[in-house]
């Protein structure tokens, strides 16, 4: 597990929440809630917190080899975007670090080492964790077009909905934040 992450003192809209529009129908982003880890003049990188993979976390452990002790935590693994879909990431809580361990906002580390993987296998990884595959990127002013084209809505990050809410309750949950129902919502966009 290895990845560069860019380490800008812009803060930009890091540790935010980005919720597909219900008009944003691209394959890959309809209906996803994307959680910003770094957004600067040089570009954005997230992990989509709500696409589970057919894959759990015991067999991308089996597949580094590495086996899981009898009471390891067992949970799905997510498409964390369409970027390096070979590479891994583990958002989770701040209690404990890993060699490449980065801290974010509102008490949530990323970490692309396979330090975690070992602690995770071993039942002494962190109390909450999403486990992802692949990143969301884009390019410097990318994001800022897309935003100006209401093809998401930006929500800060809460905890609770990245580890206490099933995958496809995300979506409405980030959206219902900040008072959104995505159920009113039209699935066209325009300018006034």
């Amino acid at each position: 597990m290895s990845a560069s992450i860019s380490r800008s003192n812009t803060k930009g809209l890091r540790d935010h929440f980005l919720i597909a529009m219900p008009s944003l129908q691209d394959g890959y982003f309809a209906h996803t809630v994307t959680y910003l880890c770094e957004h600067n003049d040089e570009g954005a990188m997230g992990l989509v917190i709500n696409q589970p993979l057919d894959l759990s976390l015991h067999q991308l452990l089996r597949q580094v080899d590495l086996e899981p002790v009898a009471g390891a935590p067992e949970q799905p693994v997510f498409r964390g975007g369409p970027v390096h879909p070979e590479h891994g990431f583990v958002l989770h809580s701040s209690e404990q670090s890993w060699t490449g361990s980065r801290p974010l906002g509102s008490g949530l580390t990323l970490t692309t080492s396979h330090d975690i993987l070992e602690a995770m296998a071993l039942g002494k990884g962190p109390a909450q964790a999403l486990v992802a595959l692949g990143y969301a990127g884009w390019g410097p002013g990318q994001l800022e077009g897309e935003l100006a084209e209401n093809a998401w809505l930006v929500a800060p990050v809460s905890p609770a909905i990245v580890f206490s809410l099933a995958p496809g309750d995300r979506w409405a949950a980030a959206a219902r934040s900040i008072g959104i129902d995505m159920n009113l919502i039209s699935q066209v966009t325009g300018h006034a």
